[in-house]
């Protein structure tokens, strides 16, 4: 690098980055702000985090060397130090002159602590700046000056309204590049207010800069005299943090139930927000069991009380059933619990959205099945209206319904952004397909509390003399297990049992007959049937269902809504032509008449259970003794 470059480049450091060095020792004292820098592809993101971090001379001497080296072998400054690359560390990055993954970088100056997340600018990895979003305080949204306001601004900006990031930073990159025109700066603002006015950010203060060569970066320049602002780090340094998670409502979740001997019960977790003290009356949730807070623990020793962010211990004066997931909330200022939400979707996955498909939902320590009900709409990312949408494809915003497999504690994300987010992955790659804010509670839910009740399952059981639990019989139309779980039951009812048969066809008489038998039907018929067959084990009885269920996810939703050992799946493995040649209600020859679509088995397709509990042969033997079959099994299994 010439001594010319490298002088300028040492310039443009103030004298208060200089002595930073010197300032480790009080360095626990200062704030700490978290911010991300998002836009277009070589819009100078990393350009402007390395020219940060150069100038806070936070770059040791092997660092500087190595960038050197590879600022001629992999630098897009014609040799010169490329300052981008002290961030862009993946390899493939340094190839392709582009960012990848998100990068987080620590640094100081005299004011404050400062942790940047470089987030992707392609539009394959807006999955990428998304998740660099969630943590921060501010964002630093730059734009090309030569090309303004382009859809990835827009696609950007959209997100981090999202997100509940309320202070935008939008700062004019290469102004350099546009000989730092004044007119051609105020043009872009415009156009990017005009934009935002939509959107829900508060603050927007507008920089002209130039990364490349420090300008307006942490100190002004005389090259744009007419920017009467601050300087990209002036601003930085003087920004008030937000506290809005101590001001929320009190939020407890429980990460973990601390029993490190008989003599201590505890439930260790980290404030999400708001502050606790001794003596607060509580309420645990969903349960709604309600207590006295006993005692604070922490390393350290007891406290008094606690606010957001701490990582403590709370004890109860009252013994109560309490499990990972469930949250801690004060008796008066209770979160939402619902089991059906509406919610703003951010999606990530390459593959559609499918409504009705089984996804899995964590939203905090709660983990539970979640299936979208239907699209209400998506967003243009240009205009920001409301267009119609029966899917979300790869970066697509949009509002939904989402049902459930058990009700979660919540608020609205608007009033808490700590618990009301979540994210959707995929249960068979297991990675993350979706990002979640939560509106509310499905309209027709929005006033509904779980209520506790004095008699529980396990006194309703212990009174019938049974363990009680959900027999799910699956299989293809005429397979005989309506057959086998009707004989199941009388043998059942003589011995004693408490017990009850949901069938299919009688189902569908009253409880489901607004449905029909499309895929969406289907999932929500096998929906409404496990929640009743649940209710039916919640009262201590031991529940029959029949029903084709002829889908993977659906049955792996039923499963769901039940308690370890209450869900047993009895696949009756007849063949088609079996099935076809008893052909009991004439329904296969009407599906081969064309009188009948989607019919299971012939243009309907039956996902064949891989893991069920028991598998009945039901063309080689008669139902009663493959009742007497699953009869030994309940047996053997202690349930009667």
């Amino acid at each position: 690098m010439s001594e010319s470059k490298e002088a300028e480049l040492n310039d443009n450091v103030p004298d208060a980055v200089r002595s930073n060095q010197a300032l480790d020792a009080d360095q626990t004292e200062k704030s700490l702000l978290s911010f991300l820098t998002c836009g277009s592809v070589d819009d100078g993101k990393s350009t402007l985090i390395g020219r940060l971090l150069y100038d806070s001379q936070l770059v040791a001497e092997d660092q500087l060397a190595s960038l050197k080296k590879d600022s001629k072998t992999h630098g897009t400054q014609q040799g010169e130090m490329d300052l981008a690359l002290l961030v862009d560390g993946l390899q493939a990055e340094r190839e392709q002159g582009i960012t990848i993954d998100v990068a987080y970088r620590y640094f100081s100056t005299l004011k404050r602590k400062f942790i940047v997340a470089d987030t992707p600018g392609h539009e394959q990895y807006t999955r990428n700046m998304a998740t660099g979003a969630s943590t921060c305080d501010l964002a630093v949204i730059l734009v090309d000056a030569r090309k303004g306001v382009i859809t990835q601004t827009k696609r950007h900006s959209c997100i981090v309204s999202m997100l509940g990031i309320k202070n935008v930073v939008l700062a004019v990159n290469k102004m350099d590049l546009v000989d730092y025109d004044e007119a051609k700066f105020n043009d872009i603002v415009a156009d990017y207010i005009e934009f935002a006015d939509k959107l829900d950010i508060e603050e927007i203060v507008p920089v002209p800069i130039s990364a490349l060569g420090g300008e307006n970066v942490t100190t002004l320049s005389d090259k744009m005299s007419w920017y009467e602002g601050e300087s990209l780090l002036g601003f930085l340094e003087t920004f008030d943090l937000p506290d809005e998670s101590i001001k929320a409502p009190m939020r407890y979740p429980v990460q973990w139930v601390n029993r490190p001997d008989l003599n201590f019960r505890g439930f260790s977790g980290t404030i999400a927000s708001g502050q606790i003290e001794l003596g607060d009356e509580i309420v645990v949730l969903p349960s709604g069991k309600e207590s006295t807070i006993e005692r604070i623990v922490t390393y350290d020793g007891d406290l008094n009380s606690a606010i957001s962010g701490q990582s403590v211990t709370l004890t109860l004066q009252d013994e109560i059933d309490i499990s990972r997931g469930d949250v801690i909330a004060h008796k008066t200022n209770r979160p939402c619990i619902a089991q059906q939400i509406e919610a703003s979707l951010i999606w990530m996955g390459e593959e559609p959205l499918q409504i009705g498909r089984a996804y899995q939902l964590k939203a905090g320590h709660q983990t539970v099945i979640a299936t979208v009900s239907r699209v209400d709409h998506k967003l243009d990312i240009n205009t920001l209206d409301q267009l119609g949408a029966k899917d979300l494809s790869t970066n697509d915003v949009g509002l939904c319904e989402l049902q459930l497999s058990r009700p979660i504690v919540f608020d609205p994300f608007e009033k808490n952004t700590e618990t009301g987010n979540f994210i959707l992955i995929d249960r068979l790659s297991n990675t993350t397909i979706a990002a979640g804010l939560i509106k509310g509670a499905d309209r027709r839910a929005d006033n509904v509390h779980w209520q506790a009740m004095s008699v529980d399952k396990q006194s309703r059981a212990k009174q019938k003399g049974q363990k009680p639990c959900c027999l799910w019989f699956t299989g293809l139309s005429g397979s005989g297990k309506s057959t086998i779980a009707n004989v199941l039951e009388n043998k059942l009812h003589m011995a004693g049992q408490h017990t009850y048969l949901l069938d299919g066809d009688n189902v569908r008489h009253g409880l489901n007959r607004d449905l029909g038998f499309s895929d969406e039907d289907r999932t929500e018929n096998i929906r409404r049937v496990a929640e009743a067959a649940k209710l039916m084990v919640d009262a201590g009885l031991i529940v029959m269902v029949s029903f084709i269920s002829p889908f993977k996810a659906d049955r792996r939703l039923a499963r769901s809504l039940f308690g370890q050992d209450e869900f047993i799946e009895i696949f009756v493995d007849t063949p088609l032509e079996v099935c076809e040649e008893r052909d009991i209600k004439g329904l296969y020859a009407k599906a081969r008449a064309g009188e009948i679509k989607n019919f299971t088995g012939l243009d309907s397709a039956y996902e064949v259970p891989e893991t069920a509990e028991i598998v009945l042969k039901g063309a080689e033997n008669p139902a009663d003794d493959l009742a007497d079959e699953v009869l030994k099994i309940l047996h053997r299994e202690q349930i009667i």
